[in-house]
């Protein structure tokens, strides 16, 4: 088993591990690799099959209430109310999130519309040109057959 970062970095790493548990705290927004890898020696034939359950929890359904309340002595009620505490802040800060990222995809919205209208102007100026450059190409190209006047 091996967890790795979008860098690169190795966060854990066990081999043989037939099973486990495994947690990790960060502040960064990050994607995470986890690689399950098996081997087998040489000569041995067919692989056996083997089922590989995996449970990732993040953010507040992560933390064991339970220990936190042995730990600092909390009766129930308090535990519920940390929970939710973590809970709500947890829910400001996904809004906050989404509200950054709806700021950046409205900038990047604006900025295509911009693009479109400079290209459609462009577009139609040199459909402009165009048309008016063949008339006069035309109108000689008549006078000198003598076809119009």
């Amino acid at each position: 088993l091996q967890i790795t970062d979008s860098a690169g970095h190795i966060l854990y790493a066990k081999e043989d591990a037939t099973k486990g548990k495994f947690a990790f705290t960060t502040e960064d927004y990050d994607m995470f690799e986890a690689c399950f890898e098996s081997k087998l020696p040489v000569g041995t034939g067919r692989m056996p099959d083997q089922l590989v359950t995996l449970d990732m929890k993040h953010g507040v359904e992560a933390k064991n209430y339970e220990e936190i309340a042995k730990v600092e002595k909390l009766k129930p009620l308090e535990v519920e109310l940390r929970r939710l505490e973590d809970l709500s802040e947890s829910i400001v800060n996904d809004f906050a999130y989404m509200k950054k990222r709806e700021e950046e995809m409205r900038d990047t919205n604006e900025s295509t519309n911009t693009r479109v209208l400079y290209f459609s102007v462009f577009s139609m100026c040199c459909l402009i040109g165009l048309a008016t450059w063949q008339v006069f190409y035309l109108r000689r190209f008549f006078k000198a057959k003598k076809l119009i006047e």
